[in-house]
């Protein structure tokens, strides 16, 4: 008989759970052995229990060793995260330098705007005030038609609400003119406000 599919999520009973565990362990300690004897390997498994109990199998030689093993093995691939470590630094300190000079030429170019054009500025450090002038005056024109837009837009929007309160006040206006202007109709026949008691008489 096939067993059906396990479906792959925390047991949640604790008692299956624990008992699990301990089947799963030992078969995949058993797979590590047989995969160590049939291909000469040298294998290190570490498991933790959920409650903290460590298990462990070393196939040849000592859990130590392997992992001394292991450490020598690393450096290459330390070495390689560590030459991208200092290419982006390398590259982080050149936009550093480039920020800095640029900031110069900006404090400078402000010092001779303000001093009425003392001092002297060269021609590429000219050339990057003028560029960043044109940025300025591009952020400011563009925060100066925001503004008029959210302006226009409240205008816009109190033109709304004033004719909404006009059309209001005409219509309650025109309601009383028709009160105002209804008279009642006169009759000369009068009725009386009482009835004889011999209508009702058999």
């Amino acid at each position: 008989m096939a067993r059906g599919k396990v479906q792959m999520k925390r047991i949640e009973n604790p008692v299956h759970r624990q008992v699990t565990f301990c089947k799963r362990r030992a078969g995949l300690l058993k797979k590590a052995k047989e995969l160590s004897v049939l291909c000469d390997a040298e294998i290190g498994v570490f498991i933790f229990s959920s409650h903290g109990k460590l298990f462990e199998l070393a196939t040849k030689g000592s859990m130590q060793g392997l992992i001394e093993r292991y450490m020598k093995m690393k450096p290459t691939r330390v070495s390689h995260a560590e030459q991208t470590v200092e290419t982006e630094t390398l590259d982080a300190k050149k936009e550093i330098n480039l920020l800095k000079q640029e900031i110069e030429i900006l404090q400078k170019g402000l010092r001779y705007m303000f001093d009425g054009g003392a001092g002297t500025m060269t021609l590429d450090e000219l050339q990057v005030l003028e560029k960043n002038l044109e940025i300025w005056i591009y952020h400011v024109r563009s925060a100066k038609m925001d503004i008029l837009f959210q302006e226009i837009q409240l205008l816009r929007n109190s033109e709304e609400v004033l004719t909404a309160a006009n059309k209001y006040l005409q219509d309650k206006i025109e309601e009383n003119t028709e009160v105002t202007n209804f008279i009642p109709m006169a009759t000369d026949n009068t009725y009386p406000l009482t009835i004889p008691d011999d209508i009702f008489e058999c």
